[in-house]
């Protein structure tokens, strides 16, 4: 399953998904960018091509980027000479999330898991990844980790089901429903995923030494918006645009919401 996930990466462009659908990416910067103090040490785990290291970068942070995939991590070192920030790199690894042994204990200021959880669809291997962040962390340490929610593709399978198999099928979407594991049948799309019930992240989180904070829907009230979409409300000017945009995140944090978004963050800190 590791080798599909890989290859999967390998072919698709991640960098590009969070720029034709930028709202996801503005919602978690919006709320990261809250509590991680400009000069944190900030490790990356899951970090794909880099798009919120070079972010922290550019705030002053200086970031530790590690991911599965080697040719993503490359990409992330080619962005990051390319953006002029290669100096606030401590350094880029290929890494599994569920062995961070690299790195020692209580090493990073802040930490963001934004992929691996919803890539182990074993709950052994979602606990040793969740410990690993636990272990590496300063105590009070923020973290921020992201998660493919149940209820939401529900609504996509139900709504594109030829898309989407085997949930194409109701013998199919019922055990998805159940298990939250999800292997496409076609090569080379989106596999390997599990999917959690909302209800189930804050006890899992706290199982693990985690004190949550908040936990935010990244898609809020706006799932599946892209960029043209949101260059209308561009068009108004930034001041006009801004008044859009915290009514979006301030909906991002509103519970009811929480399920219809196909990215949840939670955002916590080591206890």
């Amino acid at each position: 399953m590791k080798s599909s996930i890989i290859d999967y990466y390998n072919h698709f462009d991640e960098w590009g998904r969070l720029e034709r659908e930028p709202i996801e990416f503005l919602i978690n910067w919006h709320y990261m960018r809250r509590s991680i103090p400009g000069n944190a040490h900030v490790l990356d785990i899951g970090a794909g091509p880099g798009k919120y290291s070079m972010e922290l970068a550019r705030t002053g942070c200086e970031v530790t980027l590690a991911d599965l995939t080697p040719r993503l991590v490359e990409m992330a070192r080619d962005m990051a000479g390319q953006l002029g920030l290669t100096g606030k790199f401590r350094g880029f690894h290929t890494a599994d999330a569920t062995d961070l042994s690299m790195f020692e204990a209580h090493s990073f200021d802040a930490a963001l898991m934004m992929g691996p959880l919803y890539h182990l669809q074993d709950e052994h291997q979602r606990s040793e990844a969740v410990s690993e962040l636990y272990r590496i962390a300063k105590p009070g340490a923020p973290v921020f980790v992201a998660f493919m929610t149940r209820p939401r593709m529900l609504m996509t399978s139900l709504a594109y089901p030829l898309y989407w198999k085997p949930n194409h099928e109701p013998e199919s979407l019922k055990q998805f429903e159940e298990t939250g594991i999800f292997n496409h049948t076609d090569l080379g799309r989106f596999t390997g995923a599990y999917y959690y019930p909302v209800e189930e992240i804050e006890p899992f989180m706290a199982s693990h030494g985690f004190r949550m904070s908040q936990l935010i829907g990244s898609s809020s009230v706006v799932p599946g918006i892209h960029a043209e979409q949101l260059d209308y409300w561009r068009s108004f000017g930034e001041e006009r645009f801004g008044m859009i945009m915290d009514m979006v995140c301030r909906e991002a944090a509103n519970p009811y919401n929480l399920g219809v978004s196909s990215h949840v963050l939670y955002i916590g800190e080591k206890a």
